[in-house]
């Protein structure tokens, strides 16, 4: 992407408002805000953004929401555009379902489309040597720099860390877990659906051991995996969660882990952890 900008002076304010496209295509609902093509000069594809606004946003202006980042927004919302056609989590029924019970409190959830080809280059932190990837840094800083700020000047999210959740399954999982100790003061809450720890030898349980002597509030991390998911998941999920409590993560107060009974590696097993995870981490007061 060629943006032009004066020596020392930000790009951003020139291109940020252009680069999402808000109304151009319908949603499954009117609570769901679609913005096509989000350019970043961090990565080289464009990200389309979906946004579920929770009920009553626009019936409350003076009030402002938490907010959660989700990694392959097209399988959150939509069967039209979700992995396997039809199949999706199902993420705004569960939250409508959740925030109706006052189980959770109303929050706002932002939906980041994956790179397609380019999902593994982005959500990996290493790279591996047969499979290559190692660009999380580049969407971490996409992230953080680009789109919790356009986030934030276009809905009505709280900025405060204690406010903002980063979450993701498989690779989105791992891609949360990682970004999510690179900017602890970003990120108070982290989702981590059958993360995909196998990556590159386990690494990132290296990270974590080198990272989180150097946090000091410890983010609130639901952890999850299905018994169906295979030996080797399971195993890398539970050699992770004892990591996080070694690392003074505490459970049922920082640390939520479960071993999810039938779950599988697929939308339909983790649509069914949505709302738990939701009262995980975002309860309502």
């Amino acid at each position: 992407m060629n943006l032009e900008s004066q020596p020392g002076e930000s790009p951003l304010p020139h291109y940020l408002p252009k680069g999402l496209l808000a109304g151009g295509e319908s949603t499954p609902h009117p609570r769901l805000r679609l913005h096509k093509g989000f350019a970043s000069i961090y990565l080289a594809d464009k990200h389309d953004i979906i946004v579920y606004v929770p009920p009553g946003y626009d019936r409350h202006p003076e009030r402002t929401y938490p907010v959660l980042y989700m990694q392959d927004g097209q399988n959150l919302f939509d069967g039209r555009t979700s992995f396997i056609p039809g199949r999706t989590w199902q993420m705004r029924e569960h939250a409508d379902a959740a925030i109706e019970a006052a189980e959770v409190e109303p929050l706002v959830i932002v939906g980041i489309y994956n790179a397609g080809d380019r999902r593994i280059e982005e959500y990996t932190h290493e790279r591996d040597w047969q499979m290559g990837g190692g660009g999380a840094e580049q969407y971490g800083r996409a992230l953080t720099e680009e789109i919790l700020p356009w986030i934030a000047t276009h809905y009505r999210v709280r900025t405060e860390r204690e406010h903002t959740g980063l979450g993701g399954s498989s690779l989105g999982g791992l891609v949360s877990l990682y970004l999510g100790l690179r900017y602890a003061t970003w990120f108070g809450r982290l989702a981590l659906l059958s993360p995909s720890v196998w990556w590159n030898h386990k690494s990132i349980l290296g990270y974590l051991n080198e990272r989180a002597p150097e946090i000091w509030d410890r983010p609130r991390v639901w952890l999850d995996v299905g018994d169906k998911e295979g030996k080797k998941t399971l195993h890398d999920a539970e050699v992770l969660n004892r990591r996080l409590k070694a690392n003074h993560w505490k459970p049922g107060e920082t640390l939520h882990f479960e071993k999810v009974h039938g779950g599988a590696h697929d939308e339909t097993s983790w649509s069914h952890r949505v709302r738990p995870m939701l009262r995980f981490l975002f309860p309502a007061g």
